[in-house]
């Protein structure tokens, strides 16, 4: 088989394929086997029918048609693999010519449009240099970790007064349109000022006291009325505000592994001095990349950007967006979002390759057990989803495109604007890194992820156990209230079977 590339922009090319008759005989061979199941001729046992009475009973022609159809597809995977080309789009096929049926020779032609991703040449990425903001954990960033460390075994009490910003209420919600109740629900905790519930309730709710009532307007997230303008009558049944325990070496020893509230105190700022360092790394981490975009000219297929924008505003979730969510401004943020996620992805994965960039069997499980929280998925949950859609090699890539830019961000000059170094090494190579790598078919099964996961859930739950119970209630979100999902748009982009455009005689030949 000979297969040729004409490029047709830098996205988008044609290949030329031609299949001499040898290589297509095994098919046609296939396809008298198959034929021959299906025909009846008497004397003939189904299955035992020759070739000949096949060929006068329904045609060579269409036993040959048979074997392109069947044979197509695997034809143009071996002509992708021999040009080395990276499909993105759904390939076009047209059947330029087939064997003639009268002869016992002649060849199969046909040609293939496809966008492709681009190859890119990468520029000298040693070096980078970037500017970062100053960082120093305060006394305020320490008194906040120790407030919050507080607040996890504080206690809730019962106040008779108006409420305010912090407290905690237990409500119950109606939800009106055009005066007839469409939801409700009863003796739910909501803390005033986390805005988790719905827009308008921090108003509402604010400086009414126990057995008080308010009715606001605001528009309903969730169920059959999504979108649509509501009045809410919310009634508050308990106002309780949180008791802190005082910071002492009895609370030090409760709360941590210290014996006293100075040695507690200076961990806390050990702990907020790493956190300013982490936010240094990431605004570096996002300079860096940001940098590599301007430096490479990545083109960006129209299909790539075509296909998120059908699975943002007609995908099966698009409907309870709300009546604003298709709009010219929204288009084209998630046009941009998308040309930059495949630029990202392109560039990444091109360090990746250079770098030689692998990623272990931890590596993978730590991204699966974070991710699935996002989803409010178990891990283990997670892990079999992602197996089951074929999408744990995607997540390899995108573990692997992470390290890529860390690798980018080791190699780059990072000062602060006082024009100090910045020192990341922490934050580019973490605990672990020495680990065993992969490549994405390394990949293990399901199940050995899966058992991976419930080992390092297991140990969690261990460490977890030991953790005195927090005092604060979860919150329990309204049924009338529930979030949009923000959808991403850096969905991979997978190539798709041969979509053809001119057939052969009789039956048009496909590929599956």
């Amino acid at each position: 088989m000979k297969s040729a590339v004409e490029t047709l922009s830098p996205t988008r090319v044609k290949l030329n394929v031609e299949v001499p008759f040898e290589e297509l005989k095994p098919s046609i061979d296939e396809a008298y086997k198959t034929i021959a199941t299906q025909v009846q001729v008497p004397g003939f046992r189904k299955g035992k029918v020759p070739q000949q009475l096949i060929d006068q009973r329904v045609g060579r022609g269409y036993v040959i048609e048979t074997a392109i159809n069947d044979g197509l597809n695997g034809f143009y995977q071996s002509a992708v693999q021999e040009t080395g080309i990276r499909p993105l789009s759904r390939p076009e096929v047209e059947i330029t010519e087939v064997p003639d049926p009268a002869k016992k020779d002649g060849q199969l032609t046909f040609t293939v449009e496809l966008d492709i991703r681009p190859e890119i040449e990468l520029p000298d990425y040693k070096g980078l240099e970037v500017t970062v903001e100053p960082v120093e954990a305060s006394d305020e960033d320490v008194e906040k970790a120790m407030d919050e460390l507080r607040g996890r075994f504080g206690t809730l009490v019962s106040v008779d007064r108006p409420s305010k910003d912090g407290d905690f209420l237990t409500i119950d919600l109606t939800a009106s349109v055009d005066g007839e109740e469409v939801d409700s629900a009863q003796d739910l905790s909501y803390q005033i000022g986390s805005g988790t519930m719905l827009e308008g309730m921090d108003e509402a709710v604010t400086g009414l006291s126990t057995d008080e009532d308010a009715t606001f307007a605001t528009k309903l997230a969730g169920g059959e009325h999504a979108g649509a303008d509501a009045q809410v009558k919310v009634v508050v049944k308990a106002v309780k505000e949180r008791e802190l325990p005082a910071v002492d070496d009895e609370f030090a020893q409760l709360a941590s592994e210290f014996d006293t509230a100075e040695e507690l105190r200076a961990d806390l700022a050990k702990q907020a001095s790493e956190s300013k360092i982490m936010d240094q790394g990431v605004e570096a981490r996002d300079k860096v990349l940001d940098k590599l975009v301007e430096l490479v000219a990545v083109p960006v297929p129209e299909s790539v950007v075509e296909e998120q924008l059908e699975q943002h505003f007609n995908g099966e979730n698009a409907h309870s967006a709300g009546e604003d969510h298709d709009t010219e401004e929204h288009r084209a943020e998630v046009r941009t979002n998308t040309e930059r996620a495949f630029q990202n992805e392109v560039i990444l994965d091109a360090v990746a390759e250079k770098e030689e960039v692998g990623v272990s069997q931890a590596e993978l499980i730590d991204y699966i057990v974070s991710t699935a929280g996002q989803y409010g998925m178990e891990p283990n949950q997670f892990a079999q989803m992602l197996d089951s859609s074929g999408q744990v090699p995607m997540i390899v890539g995108e573990v692997r495109r992470r390290k890529a830019l860390a690798k980018v961000l080791e190699y780059a000059t990072v000062t602060d604007t006082n024009g100090a170094t910045i020192d990341l090494t922490e934050f580019v190579r973490p605990a672990g890194d020495e680990d065993e790598t992969m490549n994405v078919d390394d990949v293990e099964t399901e199940q050995d992820v899966a058992e991976d996961i419930e080992a390092t859930e297991a140990d969690s739950t261990q460490t977890e156990a030991t953790e005195p119970e927090t005092a604060e209630s979860t919150e329990t979100e309204a049924p009338i209230e529930e979030p949009e999902t923000a959808e991403s748009s850096e969905e991979p982009v997978v190539a798709e079977a041969p979509k053809k455009k001119k057939a052969a005689p009789k039956k048009k030949a496909s590929a599956e």
